[in-house]
């Protein structure tokens, strides 16, 4: 790997516009039909395609003999038509004459079985075999098409993780051990970290230690939780080696690889770092009335992954997918919707897979902006009015979204709250936590970046933290500070449970969060399934379901709501405690829906930020800026009208007319304010509900 990996400067995508186009497959076709695509792209408003992603074997037929006539043809017929090129380094996947070959490079599951030729990434990640030929192709590309006039950007391999993130085989296990060596130093550093006075485990020879496959019990958890930091950091390796020889050959082209929202098996942190610009593969499911609340989580996680610089949405479907057990189409202003919220949150670009709905393959049910039908297809005159409505929004480009609010994403207490099997109940863990205060802050009309437990949070007036089941001094410390310059913050439980090798923290819970929080944990108290226990919040009882703590609150911390059923009964739930000019809450309990919500909104408001009284989950509101215009985009992600309060004088792009108040926004309807850039962002509410 680059001895300084991290990008300081991010170089520019060469593209003067907001992106708009798809995955682009001219290889699937005859020439002659490359003529049509241009002419429907250009009608379209398609201004960037992304090619030739899995097309190596095309490109490279047998070992050293190179077919380049034909992409250099479509490469010069986009260029010709204005259509910029995300250019893939073909490295997606293997061909079959590699791999048979190299039978040692397939990838092994944790059963010890090989995965067989007939899917894509069929490769292991570790594999030398593999990453000198992925070296040699990513080359080949960078010294045919890097001065290419047309070329905007850089797309290295493909959905890196999404069927191959893990690997068992034999290499994967070796280099698993190196990785540990790197980590550890030696096998006394290992066996100390690992825990392994229990059952039995101490190693005596590097040599016999390999990948955890199936066992007959429960496995060490700092095993298992290493295992996943390993295999998120064999990718990165991967994705680091392209890297280097794409700076070598062309230093001043932009470099990504498409992410794939909130995507568990990889640290995003660490592969940010490492690109120029982030790029999102976006697939909200059409059968979820409420998908596009999840969706706001995956794009405030895009966002903020390299400091709040605009994103790509590189992959969007324009209607159903193809790999679902049931791929619901989008009904008629759903694909408008959801385009203009990825660009309400922050994307430069909606992009689709793919251009054209292929005729065979196994994604030859996944709709295309121009599907079966052609150009008369309803993707298409659908997608066809979007890049056109697109083209009045080119004033946004470049400007940031504006949130007062942060989620701390982690990768470690992820892995280790879904990875580790032995612990006090599987029903709750860092994502479902995530996903759940995330929809709650969504209900209440504020948007949400996300940022790591270390910060920075300069930007932010409160911070959440749903789940850290691993924390350290160093993240207690950051959010002390935070709470002591002012700021807010709230802890979810099972939090400051153990250390980065899974060893309880002394004391037990909440570990080095205890002088923030003002409160010691005595036991974690699951709930079975089906049950819930009731919490006492605001005058209000809610249900508890899932998760329960004993706790006991410490001298000059606040009980804010109690257990009112159960064993818990008349203990703390909820508290909160000053915290030098701020304060610091902890929620020891799951609450449902309205219960979080309560609890959230007392948390904005004792911090001064507006939270609504009257919650839809259809309505969303999320303003970008430049350093003199907002841009609020207002979304009525539901069939039924809604009408909310703007402010005065607001010009609407979309429109093009100055915005009554209230406006109404009919099914999947979207207004795009501009109005002079205020102190604080405009807090969109629902209009006063009128007496008939």
């Amino acid at each position: 790997m680059s001895d300084n990996p991290a990008v300081d400067t991010p170089r520019a995508v060469r593209l003067e516009a907001l992106a708009y186009g798809g995955d682009y497959n001219p290889d699937q076709w005859s020439e002659e039909v490359w003529a049509e695509d241009m002419r429907l792209m250009r009608e379209a408003g398609v201004n960037m395609v992304s090619l030739p992603i899995f097309s190596w074997p095309q490109l490279e037929p047998e070992p050293g003999v190179y077919d380049w006539g034909w992409l250099d043809r479509i490469l010069d017929l986009l260029h010709e038509n204005g259509i910029a090129i995300d250019l893939a380094t073909a490295t997606a996947t293997p061909p079959s004459w590699l791999l048979r070959a190299h039978p040692e490079m397939m990838p092994m599951d944790a059963d010890g079985h090989r995965l067989e030729f007939g899917s894509r990434q069929v490769y292991c990640p570790s594999s030398p075999v593999w990453r000198e030929n992925v070296a040699r192709m990513t080359r080949a590309m960078a010294e045919r098409y890097g001065e290419h006039p047309g070329l905007a950007m850089w797309h290295i391999s493909n959905e890196y993780g999404d069927h191959v993130s893990r690997c068992w085989c034999p290499e994967s296990a070796a280099h698993f051990r190196r990785w540990l060596k790197d980590r550890y130093g030696d096998l006394d550093g290992l066996n100390e970290a690992w825990g392994v006075n229990v059952w039995g485990q101490r190693y005596t020879s590097w040599d016999h230690i390999e990948a955890p496959r199936k066992a007959p019990g429960p496995i060490n958890p700092t095993q298992l939780l290493d295992f996943e930091r390993f295999s998120s950091d064999a990718m990165l390796e991967l994705f680091q080696l392209e890297i280097d020889v794409l700076r070598d050959v062309t230093p001043d082209i932009a470099v990504t690889t498409n992410f794939m929202s909130m995507f568990r098996d990889l640290d995003y942190w660490e592969f940010a770092e490492r690109e120029d610009v982030v790029t999102d593969d976006a697939y909200p499911d059409p059968a979820d009335p409420i998908s596009h609340v999840g969706a706001a989580l995956n794009y405030g996680l895009m966002r903020s992954l390299k400091g709040g610089r605009p994103w790509l949405l590189l992959e969007s479907s324009a209607s159903g997918t193809s790999w679902r057990d049931i791929n619901v189409p989008k009904g008629p202003g759903k694909i408008r919707v959801e385009s203009l919220q990825a660009v309400a949150h922050g994307s430069d670009a909606v992009m689709f897979f793919q251009w054209r709905q292929a005729k065979y393959g196994q994604e030859k049910f996944h709709s295309s902006m121009l599907g079966h039908r052609g150009e008369d297809s309803r993707s298409f005159q659908e997608t066809k009015a979007l890049g056109l409505e697109l083209q009045r929004l080119e004033e946004v480009r470049g400007t940031r979204v504006r949130s007062r609010v942060a989620l701390v994403v982690d990768w470690d207490s992820w892995w280790g709250s879904s990875a580790v099997e032995s612990l006090p109940s599987q029903r709750l863990n860092w994502a479902r936590q995530a996903r759940a205060w995330q929809r709650a802050l969504y209900l209440l009309g504020h948007p949400v970046d996300a940022v790591k437990a270390t910060g920075p949070f300069d930007r932010y007036d409160v911070v959440v933290v749903p789940n850290l089941y691993i924390a350290d001094a160093a993240q207690a410390a950051a959010l002390t500070a935070f709470a002591d310059a002012g700021g807010t913050v709230v802890v979810g439980p099972f939090s400051g449970v153990v250390d980065d090798t899974e060893k309880v923290h002394d004391g037990g819970a909440p570990g080095p969060f205890r002088g923030l929080l003002g409160v010691e944990v005595d036991e974690q108290w699951p709930v079975n399934d089906g049950l819930a226990e009731i919490v006492a919040y605001g005058g209000r009882a809610y249900d508890s379901p899932i998760w329960g703590e004993w706790i006991e609150a410490l001298d000059g911390t606040e009980v804010r709501g109690s257990y009112a059923s159960g064993e818990l009964a008349g203990l703390p739930a909820v508290t909160s405690r000053p915290v030098g000019a701020g304060s610091a809450w902890y929620v020891s309990c799951v609450l449902d829906d309205d219960g979080l919500v309560a609890v959230l909104r007392d948390a904005l408001t004792e911090a001064g930020l507006p939270a609504r009284d009257r919650v839809d989950v259809h309505l969303e509101a999320v303003t970008r800026s430049s350093d003199d215009t907002d841009y609020t985009f207002v979304l009525n992600h539901g069939h039924a009208p809604i009408s909310v309060e703007v402010p005065a004088g607001a010009r609407d792009l979309i429109t093009g007319g100055t915005a009554a108040s209230p406006l109404t926004l009919e099914r999947f309807g979207v207004a795009v304010l501009a109005m002079a850039r205020a102190e604080h962002a405009p807090f969109i509410t629902l209009a006063p509900e009128r007496l008939s």
